[in-house]
């Protein structure tokens, strides 16, 4: 099999065609598409946003998306929207060990389960945090979310995403910004976890560099976007769109998938975490975690983000006479954290690859106890810490977790307990 084929850069504009001459030259929609094709428009900005940060890409396609059937409602108890969605709950550090994924055939759409809620889709704010847990293919069915755009992160077992726009094959230890709006199916090897960031605000797009410069964190060259390409297989199609905070379905007589060329910046993309460029502290103290952002939502108040996607790789940690680990700390950020592989430096035994914790807006959190010792008395030479791939989804909004987070989902009820041991030293 050919290895799949990919176009470079964020936020490019991209030309592709599966079929040489489906593109237009030189206008952008003639009065008639050639080769018999349907021009569609879509725009994931205002029409009159900013040049750039207007996000729009034409769809040259076999028929176009409003063929389709009326919707009606779609049952799916485990997917959760906005912060009314979620329950309350104290001011307590959470913490769960991997959720199992379950005999039941469930795909993606099936598999969802929403563990943290914030904000609101109709006011175009938030996120929400789900797992998917998945084991068996989409096969005539697509998804499509209106309500905000998606970012996988698979955990366990490669996935095919299958977009309008072309496929993308993505494994651990990469990821997949999905835009708001586009249809698309995944196809799983065997059973699969994975994060999804459900992002509601303004797009994510690459944070500013500042002082850092023009090098540094993830480089724009390394998104890869898919070449067009188009099912050619007939028969009824399902779609189940997300719609409102809910799920509705239709049908259709043919697939959604039959865009046979493009152009445009509004594309899915796919990001190998591994290709990250890490900034650390090489004197003193522990760097803030911003400086690990790969991707960034913002808000109306400038430097305090919607959401921002933050990674924490393989990397060396090199300082003199500082502590290693993260300081213990409170944060006007909620941060909600997932293990993809490995281990992580502040919670070397009980944060497991699958896993998830929340500490929200101004819970004290940190090293446990075993971390805090071992960073207090380790040798400060070069380390690298290696084979490991934390991340964290940090908003500015207070998440809630839902009935299932709380109730159904492996609940680490012990997490407290692994900072008992921070006894009171103090010497007068």
């Amino acid at each position: 099999m050919n290895p799949r084929q990919y176009q470079s850069g964020f936020g490019n504009q991209f030309s592709t065609e599966a079929v040489e001459g489906a593109l237009p030259r030189g206008r952008n929609s003639p009065q008639k598409v050639s080769l018999g094709l349907y021009a569609e428009l879509v725009s994931g900005s205002a029409f009159t946003a900013p040049r750039a940060e207007n996000h729009r890409s034409w769809l040259y396609r076999r028929q176009p998306s409003v063929v389709t059937s009326g919707y009606a409602p779609y049952a799916q108890p485990f997917l959760k929207t906005g912060a009314k969605a979620g329950v309350a709950m104290p001011p307590d550090p959470l913490r769960w060990h991997p959720a199992p994924i379950p005999e039941t055939p469930l795909d993606f759409v099936d598999g969802l389960r929403t563990v943290v809620v914030n904000g609101d889709p109709d006011a175009q704010c938030g996120m929400a945090a789900h797992l998917y847990l998945a084991n068996r293919s989409m096969q005539r069915r697509a998804f499509v979310n209106a309500d905000g755009e998606m970012l996988l992160v698979p955990q366990e077992g490669e996935i095919t995403i299958t977009t309008e726009l072309g496929v993308l094959d993505v494994k651990p230890g990469e990821v997949a910004l999905l835009p708001r709006g586009i249809a698309f199916k995944v196809t799983v090897a065997g059973p699969s976890r994975g994060y999804v960031c459900e992002n509601y605000g303004a797009p994510f797009r690459l944070p500013e560099l500042g002082p850092i410069g023009s090098n540094g964190l993830a480089n724009p060259r390394d998104f890869l976007a898919p070449v067009a390409a188009f099912e050619d297989a007939q028969g009824d199609y399902e779609i189940v769109k997300k719609y409102g905070g809910a799920l509705w379905r239709a049908t259709q007589k043919h697939t959604p998938f039959n865009v046979v060329a493009w152009h445009g910046n509004l594309a899915p993309l796919k990001y190998d975490t591994a290709n990250f460029m890490t900034i650390g502290s090489i004197s003193f103290d522990h760097p803030d975690p911003s400086i690990f952002t790969v991707l960034t939502s913002p808000s109306d108040t400038p430097g305090t983000a919607n959401c921002d996607f933050v990674i924490f790789p393989p990397r060396w940690m090199v300082a003199e006479d500082t502590f290693r680990p993260p300081w213990y700390h409170r944060n006007l950020m909620s941060e909600f954290m997932g293990l993809v592989y490995g281990q992580y430096d502040a919670k070397p035994e009980g944060f497991k690859p699958g896993g998830m914790s929340l500490h929200n807006c101004m819970v004290p959190h940190g090293p446990d106890t075993e971390a805090f010792d071992k960073a207090s008395n380790a040798p400060l030479a070069p380390h690298k810490l290696d084979n490991t791939l934390a991340f964290m989804f940090e908003s500015r909004w207070r998440f809630h977790p839902t009935e299932f987070a709380l109730n159904e989902a492996p609940l680490d009820k012990a997490y407290a307990d692994c900072w008992a041991g921070l006894g009171d030293h103090f010497k007068a």
